[in-house]
């Protein structure tokens, strides 16, 4: 369990696979935004993903190797 100087306690580990262009995109970001982990940089990511109001739902046949970072990569 790590606690965040936030306060806030983290629990559950996450893992994900990432290709070789998502990793640097992600690290790109990390960098220009000065963020100090990819675990931060991430943790970013999501708040802001899970904000945007104009999400769509994904389809119910839809698999996890359809969802990629990049433009290129997403069907």
């Amino acid at each position: 369990m790590s606690k965040e100087g936030n306060g806030r306690e983290r629990e559950e580990r996450l893992q994900i696979m990432l290709n070789d262009e998502e990793l640097t995109a992600l690290d790109d970001w990390r960098f220009e935004m000065r963020m100090p982990s990819r675990a931060a940089a991430i943790r970013e990511l999501l708040r802001r993903g899970l904000a945007d109001v104009d999400l769509k739902k994904a389809g119910s046949n839809r698999k996890s190797k359809d969802f990629g970072v990049m433009e290129s990569k997403r069907r």
